[in-house]
């Protein structure tokens, strides 16, 4: 090749095809900003575990468990403060660990769901 010769390159300019790619590329940019905020699982499966702590900060009802489908986890630690209720020490300690167990198992469950469907995704 002489050193006097150019090489030029020339590229088609098709402005229906770009704009149909740049929408495309939005959409695909979207998606993956949705799945990076709710971390793959949705939007539900994201404020599933917040809701539950919410419901469960809800002093001497033991929400959290209910709403997480754990009725009788739930009664049985309502039960199980009328006496921790006399102690006053006891009973923040258990309302506590009702907020830390109802997000903990809505966290498992929402695993447990993403892991099903990716399975049945693999599997199909």
């Amino acid at each position: 090749m002489d050193e006097d010769e150019d090489l030029v390159v020339s590229l088609p300019t098709d402005h229906s095809a770009q704009s149909g790619g740049r929408f495309r590329n939005t959409l695909s940019v979207l998606r993956i900003i949705w799945t990076e905020l709710t971390a793959g699982v949705g939007a539900w499966g994201s404020l599933k575990p917040l809701i539950a702590a919410v419901l469960a900060a809800v002093p001497f009802l033991f929400l959290g468990q209910h709403f997480n489908r754990q009725h009788q986890k739930g009664f049985d630690w309502m039960l199980l403060q009328l006496p921790l209720v006399l102690t006053l020490v006891l009973w923040p300690v258990l309302w506590l660990w009702s907020i830390i167990d109802a997000y903990r198992v809505a966290m498992i469950g929402v695993s447990e769901a993403e892991n099903n469907r990716r399975i049945l995704e693999i599997m199909a």
